[in-house]
């Protein structure tokens, strides 16, 4: 599942068409389509497929074509014609990713539904559309990409039927080997840089680079490694800038927080990947998601703790490159793939690293599958009023009618709405809504920074699901319990309670109480530190995706 302000709100700032750059040519999303990728679907009108024999002189009807989808503009038709949709196989804010079987063969594929009604305005459609383009442009260009098989679009959703990973994320694979080094390192980066280098050749900028979004294709031990979730993608040309904050909060770069940015982005994404892989904890981080940007803007890498002062230089070397501040002092990926470091039969030592790198990795793997069946039982306690909810509100809030909300206006608003933000939350919120800094929210940056607030951190939201964990309501969710509810969202593997138990567990007595479930919830919703590092204290937030800077526990 995703996991942003992202796989979702508004971005006013600097928008890109979803076409491809002039030198490229993907299928326009515009244009009527009775096939999507590889998908052949029955023709629409049979009549119109019937020999052409024995005419008659006599008047013929109207056609009457298929109404076309306003999201991707083309004949709107049932998916289930064609695909069996089964079990749920991941959640975000627009989308819900479900297992696909073809009817007429069999085979299986991922198909992520989103739903219409959540598409507030323009630019989400936009959003929508510009995957499916860049998917589609994408297809083929590389065996390290998510290939999109199909788009269909109904009265209700849009269906985006892709190629099928089942052999579980990135880590996985470090994990399930158990010998980890730093070449098995350098092997995981280099395929990342490749699949990096594909897209920036082809035109395209991913925005959201992180282990989440890296999928091993199949159980083979030598399963291809595959990137997915474009959906904050986008088209750039050579020298063009960019503008909206868009990311994860440990892996966005500094000049995405200036909004001035390029494609060099995405290296530092995959050098902060890098740092994980080699130490298992980011290389910038805080309590506070205002923290963690003031870290990445100050640029300080640490080498000193460990297991740093036993990696090879080369790999310090490569991270500092990745990681320098200056963009246009940063390594492009072809430059990183040429690094001696990262060259296969390169200089990556085979020797193994710390095992408290892999203890700290199995960790927030562990607590990633925790909140992600967390957030499964949140997200089912959204109602279908909320989003629409939030248009009434603004309105009610600009008590002038001045299309702006000031602080007094969102403090009073949120208080007659009975929202339950502390003024630590509420001034969170307005700094991190008002995106042009003019000291004001416009209705786009009120929708961004509240939607998530107003759903995902709701007490009862939270409290609903501490309660599917806690079976007998001992007001403890114990490691049985964990067990059974994980099996229960089918994603129990048996290798992970003492590892989640314990990551969540601040009095270490085996179980986890509501306040400590709470604090889990509201920290960073991946990386996490080892406790030797942590200070005390919990944040809201973490997590920035689609449209924007508020997106929180998605």
């Amino acid at each position: 599942m995703g996991n942003c302000f992202s796989h979702g709100n508004k971005r006013k700032s600097h928008r890109h068409p979803v076409s491809p750059p002039p030198s490229t040519s993907p299928p326009p999303t515009s244009a009527p389509r009775t096939n999507h990728g590889t998908d052949t679907t029955p023709n629409a009108n049979p009549t119109a497929a019937a020999p052409q024999q024995q005419r008659q002189p006599q008047p013929q009807a109207p056609p009457n074509p298929a109404a076309l989808g306003f999201v991707l503009g083309q004949p709107m038709e049932d998916i289930h014609d064609t695909y069996e949709i089964g079990k749920e196989l991941g959640r975000g804010q627009f989308g819900v990713t479900y297992l696909a079987t073809r009817r007429d063969t069999g085979e299986q594929f991922a198909c992520k539904t989103i739903a219409k009604r959540k598409l507030i305005d323009v630019e989400d459609i936009e959003d929508v559309r510009r995957e499916v383009v860049i998917m589609r442009h994408l297809s083929g260009q590389s065996g390290y990409i998510v290939e999109l098989k199909g788009a269909y679009e109904d009265k209700h959703s849009v269906h985006l039927v892709m190629e099928l990973c089942a052999g579980g994320e990135l880590f996985d694979r470090i994990i399930a080997r158990g010998h980890y080094t730093e070449r098995a390192a350098a092997a995981l980066i280099r395929t990342i840089v490749q699949i990096v280098q594909t897209c920036h050749s082809m035109g395209v900028m991913h925005r959201d680079l992180k282990p989440e979004n890296f999928l091993l294709l199949n159980q083979d031990e030598d399963a291809p490694l595959k990137a997915t979730d474009f959906g904050l993608s986008v088209f750039f040309k050579e020298g063009e800038v960019f503008r909206d904050i868009v990311g994860s909060a440990y892996y966005i770069a500094p000049e995405v927080l200036k909004r001035r940015y390029s494609q060099k982005a995405d290296i530092w994404s995959t050098g902060v990947m890098l740092y994980i892989f080699l130490s298992g904890s980011p290389p910038f981080w805080a309590e506070t998601e205002r923290g963690i940007f003031n870290a990445i803007l100050r640029g300080d890498i640490d080498f000193a703790c460990d297991p740093w002062p036993n990696i090879s230089s080369g790999a310090k070397d490569l991270v500092r490159k990745m990681l320098m501040s200056d963009p246009k002092k940063r390594l492009t990926a072809m430059e990183v793939l040429n690094h001696p470091w990262i060259k296969e039969d390169g200089d990556a030592p085979d020797t193994p690293l710390d095992i408290n790198v892999l203890n700290r990795l199995k960790q927030f793997r562990a607590m990633n599958k925790f909140k992600k069946a967390a957030l499964k039982v949140i997200a089912g306690c959204l109602s279908e009023e909320e989003i629409s909810e939030l248009s009434e509100m603004f309105k009610s809030m600009d008590s002038d009618n001045s299309g702006s909300i000031t602080l007094e206006e969102l403090r009073k608003g949120l208080a007659d709405q009975g929202a339950k933000l502390s003024e630590r939350e509420l001034t969170l919120l307005m700094e991190a809504a008002d995106a042009d800094g003019n000291g004001t929210i416009d209705y786009e940056e009120f929708i961004t920074a509240t939607i998530h607030m107003n759903r995902m951190d709701r007490e009862e939201h939270l409290y609903t699901a501490f309660q599917f964990f806690d079976k007998d309501n001992s007001g403890f969710i114990t490691k049985e319990e964990l067990e059974q509810a994980l099996k229960e969202k089918g994603m129990y593997d048996g290798k992970e309670i003492k590892d989640i138990i314990s990551e969540a567990d601040s009095d270490n007595d085996g179980r986890i109480n509501y306040d400590e479930f709470v604090a889990m919830m509201k920290k960073e919703n991946s990386e996490r530190q080892p406790k030797s590092r942590r200070r005390s204290g919990a944040y809201i937030g973490g997590h920035w995706q689609r449209h924007g800077i508020t997106e929180t526990l998605r």
